[in-house]
């Protein structure tokens, strides 16, 4: 049986590529996808995420816009780095299919609810507004999520968006907070993975010639590339979230280990750090599997095949 889960994303250009991996992939039953402000504000995420459904031809999917600012914090949105759009590169039509009209924290918990318990798996790609904000309001929900797994937070490689944060934590530390202390089994893809899934030419080169959805992917990496190329001097640009989705298919791709991770709310300096104790010094619980390494050019060649099938 298809594994049953649910995306939670701010699309973003490699929000999109994860959720057209997903929705190239047999082996998973997306049962909606859930829309936070995080890289631009709600009123283009929930915008983007339908645009990449069709793309994907999928109209059928259901999107639902939830949060539109984190629970105690001024939004902060990165068009620095996917442009004004968050899927700038090459122009998309305006989507045709309808936004759902429940709000997306009440999709989780409704669906939550309604699902066997354990049976659903949340991959939260953005910030974790939508997935804390479903938490408080139905405490009941957290022993029913089979697992989540997540974008976001550092160890080694430390912040991108501030010297000692990563952006989705970053964004509304309370809320990862609230989740990373929830008790659900968490896996965690930090910065020290996704930044070895890097865009080379070849790679991109080879997601091109796949057709239509191929061209539309490489576009977008066209433009995001540019920026993370000058800030980290690397050959290509990192797909952060598709990392997510490719652990689900393939988790033999990452290692990692059960680590203590906390998140800091109280100070100016390092709002929002991952608090990792890798080398376990602490004497705190594990309480998230935190990635470490990945297989790069079997991620990729993941990559190429499922987008291939769309």
């Amino acid at each position: 049986m298809p594994r049953k889960i649910i995306i939670d994303t701010d699309p973003g250009q490699d929000d999109a590529v994860a959720i057209l991996l997903a929705l190239a992939s047999s082996e998973l039953e997306v049962l909606g996808i859930t829309c936070v402000a995080g890289n631009v504000p709600l009123a283009l995420t929930e915008v983007n995420a339908r645009k990449v459904c069709e793309l994907a031809g999928r109209a059928d999917m259901r999107v639902f816009a939830g949060c539109d600012r984190p629970l105690m914090r001024r939004l902060i949105t990165a068009e620095h780095v996917h442009g004004k759009t968050g899927l700038d590169g090459v122009a998309l039509p305006a989507p045709t299919m309808p936004l759902q009209s429940a709000h997306a924290v009440d999709f989780l918990i409704d669906t939550l609810r309604a699902e066997p318990a354990g049976s659903v798996t949340l991959v939260p790609i953005g910030p974790l507004t939508n997935i804390a904000m479903a938490m408080r309001k139905a405490p009941d929900i957290v022993g029913r999520i089979a697992e989540i797994v997540l974008m976001g937070g550092a160890y080694f490689e430390v912040g991108n968006i501030t010297p000692a944060a990563e952006f989705n934590i970053h964004v509304d530390p309370e809320a990862a907070e609230i989740v990373f202390r929830a008790g659900c089994p968490l896996v965690v893809m930090p910065l020290d993975v996704t930044h070895k899934a890097l865009t080379t030419r070849p790679r991109i080169e080879a997601l091109r010639a796949l057709g239509p959805v191929g061209q539309v992917v490489a576009s977008w990496t066209d433009f995001f590339e540019r920026f993370d190329m000058e800030k980290y001097g690397s050959e290509g640009a990192p797909l952060h979230d598709p990392c997510t989705i490719a652990y689900l298919l393939k988790p033999e791709l990452f290692t990692g280990r059960e680590i203590n991770v906390e998140i800091e709310t109280g100070s100016a300096l390092t709002l929002g750090m991952t608090v990792a104790d890798w080398w376990r010094v602490s004497g705190r619980a594990p309480n998230a599997l935190f990635m470490g390494d990945m297989d790069a050019e079997g991620f990729f060649a993941l990559l190429t095949d499922r987008l291939g099938r769309l």
